[in-house]
C-alpha cells in the first residue's frame, strides 16, 4: 500500500467527521454510554481491524475510546487508514 500525498490526505480527512491529523496518523475519540459499551465498541473495531489486517492503536478511558491509525509499513497514511476510520464511524 502506497503512502498518500498531502492533497489526498486532506481530501480524505474532509470526508470524515471528528478525525484529526496528528503527524503521520489520524485520530478520533468516541464517547460511549458506559464502560461496557466502550469495551463492546473496541471488540467490534478489533474484528474489523483483524479482517482488514490493519490494527489501530486503541486507548480506553472509562467510556471514551480513542483510535489512532497509521500504516507503519508505508511510513504514513494510506487508504487502509481512511477505510478503517470510516468503518469505525459506521459502528459508532
Amino acid at each position: 500500500m502506497n503512502k498518500l500525498a498531502e492533497a489526498e490526505i486532506t481530501a480524505q480527512l474532509e470526508q470524515l467527521s471528528g478525525w484529526i491529523r496528528r503527524g503521520d496518523e489520524i485520530v478520533r475519540s468516541y464517547k460511549l454510554a458506559s464502560f461496557p459499551a466502550a469495551i463492546a465498541f473496541v471488540t467490534q473495531v478489533g474484528f474489523l481491524a483483524e479482517a482488514a489486517a490493519h490494527h489501530p492503536d486503541i486507548d480506553i478511558r472509562y467510556n471514551q475510546v480513542t483510535l489512532a491509525l497509521t500504516t507503519h509499513d508505508a511510513g504514513g497514511l494510506t487508504e487502509k487508514d481512511f477505510a478503517l476510520a470510516a468503518a469505525a464511524d459506521e459502528l459508532f
